[in-house]
Order: structure tokens, then sequence, then C-alpha cells
């Protein structure tokens, strides 16, 4: 593709980035272009829609006119389109979120009143659990940043990271997610953690893991390195939520805090790890309980507190209900919630096990139809 369609497409997403903040994830490439959109009034939706399927008809298949579809997308619904849940969700991500039967919620439940046993209900003995592991707020900091060199030693011995690649650490508060990874260029990260929500250790290693080593920002400094500085794919400097870029990205950081918690040596302080794995192993099909929510909100028209209900009955997480209702009502995140659990799906069918696959998921420019073919 030209570097004029490479430009209209960082165009188009800094132009979303006017109407729904935090629509960029992340933006470094060539300045001067981002200061150009800044400093102009807000384009009409209607008028990105035109222009995202006027480069759409130019684009051959490939991973940008995936990227531009997602952006066209989301376009549309803020023009006012009016576009099913499932099929914003199938444009944007590549994949068509699928309803998971109650079924496999309650297997995942037996199994954990087993592993969980004691009186009361399940969720509460869940919590109790992950209360005994809990990490006093003003210790969550310090021992987020042990956790993430604890990372950064188990990747560097699988990857070469960039020569001065670092990470940011800050506490913040009042937001709907528990962590983020915003690259800020310069093979830098910076990893904010909500510390309105409590944290056991081992949520804490998921949380590092995850958003750092070998998770978000190992991903975005590689690729930074090797696709945008050394092979010039600038449609790498702008990193797009409601696109099949963040289902991989998500499906990375989401698989990344198995892969370092199941290799031998790593040591949790204060966690049982092999109970601690069994138990999130149990779980793990409670991961689709939300996309679940989501699909009750959007296509059956539940209103929110039946969704939280939802949620408190299959997730587990009942003091977390509220706030994943809230996460699915933000316009940034409201159909992002599929790249969890599809994302964590895909990148461990792909990877099954070869270290050179997850190599491959953090260094080179896949598609979702790349892991989607290794699936089927």
């Amino acid at each position: 593709m030209s570097g004029d369609g490479v430009e209209r497409y960082l165009r188009l997403g800094l132009q979303l980035d006017r109407h729904v903040d935090g629509i960029v994830d992340s933006y470094f490439g060539p300045p001067e272009l981002s200061a150009e959109v800044k400093s102009a009034p807000p384009a009409n939706p209607s008028d990105l829609v035109a222009e995202a399927e006027s480069l759409l008809g130019e684009l051959e298949d490939g991973w940008l006119r995936d990227q531009v579809l997602g952006v066209r997308t989301f376009a549309g619904v803020l023009a006012g389109e009016s576009i099913p849940y499932a099929d914003e969700v199938e444009r944007c991500y590549g994949v068509r979120p699928e309803f998971t039967d109650e079924s496999v919620f309650a297997a995942a439940h037996d199994e954990l009143e087993q592993l969980l046993p004691g009186d009361g209900p399940l969720a509460q003995r869940f919590k109790d659990w992950r209360n005994s592991m809990n990490v006093p707020v003003d210790g969550v900091e310090e021992m987020v940043t042990s956790l993430i060199e604890t990372g950064r030693a188990w990747t560097r011995e699988r990857v070469d990271l960039p020569v001065g690649e670092e990470v940011v650490l800050e506490a913040v508060r009042d937001k709907p997610w528990l962590a983020y990874c915003r690259y800020l260029s310069g093979y830098r990260s910076l990893i904010s953690v909500n510390v309105d929500h409590p944290y056991s250790a081992f949520d804490a290693a998921y949380l590092a893991f995850h958003e750092t080593y070998p998770g978000h920002h190992a991903e975005r400094c590689l690729k930074d390195q090797l696709l945008v500085r050394e092979r010039g794919l600038m449609e790498e400097t702008i990193v797009l939520l409601p696109t099949a870029q963040s289902l991989i990205a998500e499906g990375i950081a989401t698989l990344a805090p198995e892969l370092v918690l199941e290799s031998d040596g790593v040591r949790i302080p204060g966690v049982d790890l092999q109970h601690a794995l069994a138990v999130e192993q149990a779980r793990r099909p409670l991961a689709a309980v939300p996309l679940n929510a989501a699909l009750l909100l959007y296509e059956t028209g539940e209103e929110p507190t039946a969704v939280q209900d939802y949620l408190e009955r299959w997730a587990l997480t009942v003091a977390d209900a509220a706030h994943t209702v809230r996460f699915l009502q933000d316009p940034t995140s409201r159909s992002y919630v599929i790249t969890y659990s599809a994302g964590r799906e895909l990148a461990h069918a792909y990877v099954d096990g070869s270290m050179e696959r997850f190599r491959a998921l953090l260094t080179e420019q896949l598609r979702a139809s790349d892991l989607t073919n290794i699936r089927s």
C-alpha cells in the first residue's frame, strides 16, 4: 500500500479520537499529522465513514484493510448507524461473538467447588480465598514493580528486547479498567494501576505480566523496533481499540501470565502457586461470562441491573460485577470485551505450546484470520 493510504489510515484513527477520547491507545507516528488533526475542528462522523469507505475500496485484502474496516465500523456507530451488536463486533475484530451456554459455567463452578471447599456460597469462598492473598493498597506498587522484573527476566530469556526499553508505573483511581498500558514511544510504556480495587498477590502477578512482560509493553516495543524502525511499516505507529489489532494484542497479554506462571522456578510471595494455577484453570471458562453479559445487554436488551445479577451469579466476582457493567457501557470498551476471551482462545490455539509461535505473535504483523485459520 502506498504511503498515502497509510497516512489516510493514521489520519482517520486520529480523527476518531477527537470524538471518543481513548480510541487511540497510542500514537507515535509523524507528530505533524497529529498536530494537524488536533488543530482542526473534529470531522463529521459521516465524513469519516465516507473516507473509510473510499480507502477500503482501494485496499487489497490484508492487515491494513482489516484495520480500516474496524475504523469504518466505529465511525458508523458514531454517525448513528444502527448496526446489530454482533455485526459491529465482527467487523471491528474479525471474530463473531457467540453466546456460551451456561452449562459450561456450571461445570466450572463444580470444579471450583472441589478446589475451594468449605461452607457458604461458592462466590464467597472464592472471594475469601482471593482475599487471603490480598496486598495492602500501599503495597501494590512495590509488589507490581517486583513482578515486572520477574516478567522482564523471563521474557529476555526468550526474545531479544530492544536496548533501553522500560516501563513507568503509576497508581490511579476512578477508572473503568483495572490496569492500562499506554505505549509512549521510544520503547517506553506507562503502566497505570487502578488502586480503587483490592488485588491479591496472584491478581497482581497476572496484572504485571499482562500489561508489561511478555504482554502489552513487550509486544509494542518489539513491533516498534522490528516493524516500524526496521521495516518502515508506519501503520504500526497507531494502536486503535476497535480493531483486529486489539484482538491480537489482548490475546497475547491474556496468554502471557499463563506462560510465565507455569514455568519452572517462578515464585509469587504468599501464594501457593500450584493451587492458584489449578483454580485459575478451573475458572478459565468463566472468562466468557462478560461477553455473554454484553450480548444480553446489547442483543437481548436486558437491563443493566439484570446483567449485573448475571455477572454476580456466573463470574464469581460479586464486588466487580458493577465495575464490569460500567466497562461494558463505556463507548471505548462495549465491543472490546470480546478481545479478552476470544483473543486468549485464538492466541492459545495458535501458540499451542510453541515459543516460536509466541515470538511470532510478539514480533510479526499477524491478522485475526491468521489465528482463526490455525484454530479451524
